[in-house]
């Protein structure tokens, strides 16, 4: 997933060079310490040709947190967790794929739209929501395999589909977290490897009842 050098021929149009700039330059130092300067330098670009795409630093988070859903589930829809026939093979694959990618700098592995949402929450709804479409539209993603798998293995529980897909999200994040905090990318792998161990646990009961 990594994008074309400064020198390359093919790099695209501004805009799009701008997002892939704030892809990459957010993820290494946050949104509220990136400045337009720095998105511009990055990407190769004048200021002029920032505010010919974007109104404002703000209108560039949007457009960029949907160009990351945008990207990312391109990316994901590749990939080979996908070729298992089993559906709940293909949701451990899912975990062991996620943890695979888990290399080099924090900010290399880490989410786009978990570090904005991380920052701009509370002062930028409009971010926030193009945030959380990105995070739980790829959650949707894992919810047609996790239900395939409960009913092959006779799951009735107290939790559903969605529910668990969220939970996947909701550990991925945090292990992000965990790794910027500590500059360590194992401890996020590790919480991967938990998750993995929870998702089996959870269709390791296939009696008729309510999982404990």
């Amino acid at each position: 997933m990594s994008r074309p050098t400064k020198h390359h021929p093919e790099r695209g149009d501004a805009r799009t060079r701008l997002l892939e700039a704030a892809r990459d330059v957010i993820r290494a130092q946050g949104f509220a310490a990136t400045s337009i300067d720095d998105l511009c330098r990055a990407a190769g670009v004048t200021k002029g040709a920032f505010f010919h795409h974007f109104e404002s630093k703000e209108a560039l988070g949007v457009t960029a947190a949907r160009f990351w859903a945008e990207t990312t589930a391109a990316f994901f829809a590749g990939a080979p967790y996908h070729d298992h026939d089993d559906p709940l093979e293909r949701v451990l694959a899912y975990v062991d794929f996620r943890k695979a990618i888990i290399e080099g700098d924090p900010a290399e592995f880490t989410c786009l739209v978990g570090t904005m949402t991380q920052e701009a929450y509370g002062s930028s709804p409009a971010i926030r929501e193009a945030c959380a479409a990105s995070i739980f539209g790829h959650a949707a993603t894992l919810e047609p395999d996790i239900r395939a798998a409960m009913r092959a293995r006779r799951i009735k529980a107290d939790w559903s589909a969605a529910s668990l897909a969220a939970h996947t999200q909701a550990v991925l994040q945090g292990a992000f977290i965990l790794a910027k905090a500590t500059g360590d990318r194992e401890i996020a792998r590790d919480s991967v490897d938990h998750l993995r161990r929870y998702v089996g646990f959870l269709f390791s009961n296939t009696s008729q009842g309510k999982t404990p």
